[in-house]
């Protein structure tokens, strides 16, 4: 094998972000629903000999990645752990807005290391790959795992759940939200009562189930999120943030193309996913 195409990345959604403590290291305690969305970056991977690993980004929106992005530095470290020897080239299509709480940066990075995991050869099992994920980013070990998850402790705690298949529209304003002003914010909520899944499933309706502590914050650092959420309150629609933003998401089928955005603005219609398209090949 010296070639993997079209491999999938999908974003998520935190259906809800509760804070309910803050670590003596300064890590934030949450509680969070995260979902698989049908809105992916896409990879492509030409294995190399020399160990050399080189990026390039085709086609997408937003502006170029970094030389040294999560993909990357997920490539490099998989090589790290292993002593391969392999290197590869990497086309990226960029989808997935970045600075929206969406996670395609950490989905990127975990569909990077299943493809290499396969294309060089080395067999490694969920349970190390997860490890390598964890030093990357706290979302990459969830895009790793396969499943809609539960997630607790600082995001590393993940329990695998089914939801019932919805249609949802994500709005993403041109600005994006600065997770590390939100979480250092003295205005930041951090003592949501802990919630159960007893208590989730139990709700009249699982995708308005809590909210997103960390919206009303962002919301005073990017306005744009007040207005979306407001554009779609006009449609009868009713919308909150997901992660640190600035996306906003709601369960709703209404087509985007009938609602009017701001200039600039992306608006898509996307479906739940049971499962990551890429759980097949976990070890």
């Amino acid at each position: 094998m010296r070639q993997l195409l079209d491999v999938p990345a999908p974003a998520k959604l935190n259906l809800f972000l509760h804070i309910t403590g803050r670590r003596a290291d300064g890590y934030h305690l949450l509680q969070s629903v995260f979902m698989l969305i049908d809105w992916c970056d896409t990879l492509h991977f030409d294995r190399r000999t020399g160990g050399v690993i080189s990026r390039e980004d085709i086609g997408g929106t937003g502006p170029a990645l970094p030389d040294n992005d999560l993909v990357v530095r997920a490539a490099r470290a998989l090589q790290q752990a292993t002593g391969c020897e392999w290197g590869a080239h990497i086309a990226l299509e960029k989808r997935i807005p970045q600075e929206a709480g969406l996670g395609g940066g950490s989905s990127d990075a975990a569909s990077c290391l299943l493809a290499l995991n396969r294309l060089w050869g080395l067999e490694l099992p969920l349970a190390q790959l997860m490890q390598i994920g964890l030093r990357l980013g706290a979302d990459v070990p969830f895009f790793l795992g396969g499943d809609n998850a539960w997630v607790e402790g600082v995001g590393e705690q993940l329990t695998p759940i089914a939801l019932p298949a919805a249609d949802f529209i994500v709005l993403k304003p041109p600005t994006g939200a600065s997770t590390p002003k939100i979480f250092s914010s003295p205005e930041l909520k951090r003592d949501s009562f802990v919630s159960t899944m007893r208590e989730f499933f139990a709700s009249p309706c699982v995708y308005e189930f809590g909210r997103n502590d960390l919206q009303p914050v962002a919301s005073d650092l990017c306005p744009e999120i007040k207005i979306g959420i407001e554009i779609l309150r006009q449609q009868k629609i009713s919308a909150r943030m997901t992660g640190s933003g600035s996306a906003m998401f709601a369960k709703a089928n209404q087509a985007v193309d009938k609602i009017a955005f701001p200039d600039g603005w992306i608006a898509k219609n996307c479906k739940n996913l049971f499962e990551h398209p890429l759980k097949q090949w976990r070890k």
